[in-house]
């Protein structure tokens, strides 16, 4: 078990990694997603990228791997508002198929559960 545990607690990492860093590869599709009511969007954009890096790399490390759990639950409820108004505002703004942007929505509920899933105590680990 704690293999597997392992083993989703490195692909959670990676996959914050590569969305962080497509944060700052390619921003446009992040900012146009998010809610207008925010300010600086860019900069939210890239900060979110960034948070999304920092947590993915301490998820690697058995000393942060729980810090950087919480981190991303918290993180994952905090870009919620922007998945919302993707699924709100896909008629007039990105014309995507209705089912894959509120498709989204459950799929972040998914996201807090696996990432609150390494929240738990450490595994017996060496790394």
């Amino acid at each position: 078990m704690a293999r597997f545990t392992t083993l989703s607690r490195y692909t959670l990492g990676l996959l914050l990694v590569v969305a962080g860093v497509l944060h700052f590869v390619a921003p446009t599709p992040y900012v146009r997603i998010m809610p207008p009511y925010l300010p600086a969007p860019l900069m939210l954009v890239y900060l979110s990228g960034l948070c999304e890096v920092g947590l993915g790399i301490g998820l690697l490390f058995r000393r942060t791997m729980r810090w950087a759990a919480w981190g991303t639950v918290a993180l994952f409820i905090a870009v919620l508002p922007a998945n919302v108004y993707m699924a709100q505002a896909n008629d007039s703004l990105f014309h995507l198929p209705a089912w894959l942007v509120w498709g989204r929505l459950p799929l972040q509920l998914v996201l807090i559960a696996w990432a609150w899933s390494h929240t738990r105590k450490a595994e017996r680990l060496v790394f």
